[in-house]
């Protein structure tokens, strides 16, 4: 019984320390978040009720318009789609974000996953929002995009 237990504690110890020296650090990609806004008043559009979260479409143009994940928070009368299936691997992707069958915005990324100094990270050569007005939030990192509904 000693001698299975010797045996297992060792297995244990040198798996673990096998498993330290394969990734040192992790650094998952930064997700993209986007808020709707009327153009003219400014106001959220699944705040105010122009929209709802449950017409909103997310595909890829590039495979076939398969859909694509996204998250839609609605927290305190904050209303903001959220995207962070991209950049987990090299790739481009062009999505388009539809409300009811209009195309609110596409968004084109071409990003590539790195790994230096025994760290993995993802950086992003292009980030396009195309057929859409949009400002972005340097501190919060949220692009706004300007609808006319």
């Amino acid at each position: 019984m000693k001698k299975l237990f010797f045996i297992l504690s060792c297995t244990l110890i040198f798996y673990n320390c096998n498993q330290d020296d394969v990734v040192s650090c992790f650094t998952p990609p930064n997700p993209f978040y986007f808020e709707i806004v009327d153009k003219t008043t400014g106001e959220n559009v699944f705040t105010n009720g122009t929209y709802n979260s449950e017409d909103i479409t997310l595909t890829n143009i590039l495979s076939n318009n398969d859909s694509v994940e996204f998250n839609f928070i609605d927290e305190d009368s904050y209303n903001i789609i959220e995207i962070n299936s991209i950049g987990w691997q090299t790739e481009i992707v062009n999505f388009e974000l539809k409300i009811e069958d209009e195309t609110i915005f596409n968004l084109y990324v071409n990003a590539k996953r790195k790994s230096e100094n025994e760290c993995s990270f993802t950086t992003y050569n292009e980030i396009e929002i195309q057929n859409a007005e949009y400002s972005l939030d340097q501190e919060f990192y949220i692009y706004k995009i300007l609808v006319q509904p």
